[in-house]
């Protein structure tokens, strides 16, 4: 039987994600192995998709909201010539667009690259209509799911690459591509695909996605959840501790013991010429609190350790 580690001050977990779970399940999964139902997570993927997702267990769930996780990175397999309802391999098969009477394996590189280029830089993107955005309240996914015309409105996000690895390739009569691409946050990939498809006037959906990097976070620091469930088997901790979680995350700054004790009870220390959110680190390597610099003063964001 697994031996549970006790719950303590928590840390990180950056788990690879398997296909056909959601976020909410590998959180569940998390809680038995961490002992601890304070388990959250920070940029949900969808069931298809695998890769890095970020997963805070104790204090470190209110570090979530503190981490600098707008830029991304994925890798991905998009299949032209053939529109699907979800924009992804998940969706039901819709009407091709009428322009598709050109088959998609008939497109040359050349042609797939500058779809690929209008789709780069600063552009406007509708997301899916069957995306986890609320309206009205409720996400878009479930009004789809409950039968109702979704349209969302286009939004400003930012594809910093949009790359082709190899040479399409011919499958039928559609035409896959390996891309990676780097995005910031709020990016579909499944939307790109949907859109390269709909500019070479073919129709596209995403076929494969898998996350390589979350801010600072990369696939190779995941563990899968056998590898975690092994761990946990010999007793071992699953998480980055809090301390190295911060580290790996945003500057750090060295406390002295009386700074460490000031921040304890929520009163601000002077200042060290660090800009924005950063972590403050107990002479003995504790996680004392995140700090931010504002009118000559070093004021705790969030703290680990109060008083007492």
């Amino acid at each position: 039987m697994a031996r549970t580690p006790p719950a303590g001050p928590g840390g990180l977990i950056v788990v690879d994600k398997p296909a056909g779970m959601t976020s909410h399940d590998v959180v569940g999964r998390i809680r038995r192995l961490a002992g601890t139902r304070r388990v959250g997570h920070a940029g949900t993927l969808d069931p298809m998709a695998t890769g890095v997702l970020v997963v805070g267990v104790e204090r470190a769930t209110k570090l979530l909201a503190h981490l600098v996780l707008t830029d991304k990175s994925y890798s991905a397999t998009i299949r032209l010539g053939q529109r699907t309802s979800t924009d992804d391999a998940e969706g039901d098969v819709v009407e091709e667009p009428v322009q598709s009477d050109t088959r998609a394996a008939g497109l040359s590189r050349a042609q797939v690259l500058a779809g690929m280029a209008t789709l780069t830089g600063a552009i406007e993107q509708r997301p899916a209509a069957v995306s986890a955005i609320k309206i009205d309240g409720r996400r878009a996914y479930e009004r789809v799911r409950a039968g109702e015309d979704v349209q969302l409105a286009a939004r400003p996000v930012t594809v910093a690459r949009f790359e082709l690895l190899g040479e399409p390739r011919p499958v039928q009569e559609w035409l896959d591509l390996d891309v990676e691409v780097d995005c910031s946050s709020g990016t579909y990939v499944r939307a790109l695909a949907r859109d390269l498809g709909e500019g070479l006037g073919v129709g596209g959906h995403l076929i494969r996605l898998r996350r390589t990097r979350v801010g600072p976070f990369r696939i190779e620091q995941a563990r899968t959840l056998e590898q975690l469930g092994e761990l946990a088997e010999q007793g071992s901790a699953v998480t980055l501790p809090l301390p190295a979680a911060i580290a790996a995350a945003m500057p750090i700054r060295k406390l002295t013991a009386q700074e460490a004790r000031e921040l304890s009870f929520g009163r601000a220390i002077g200042t060290a010429g660090l800009p924005g959110t950063y972590g403050g680190i107990g002479p003995e390597g504790q996680a004392i609190a995140l700090l931010s610099e504002t009118a000559g003063q070093a004021r705790p964001v969030l703290g680990f350790t109060p008083a007492g």
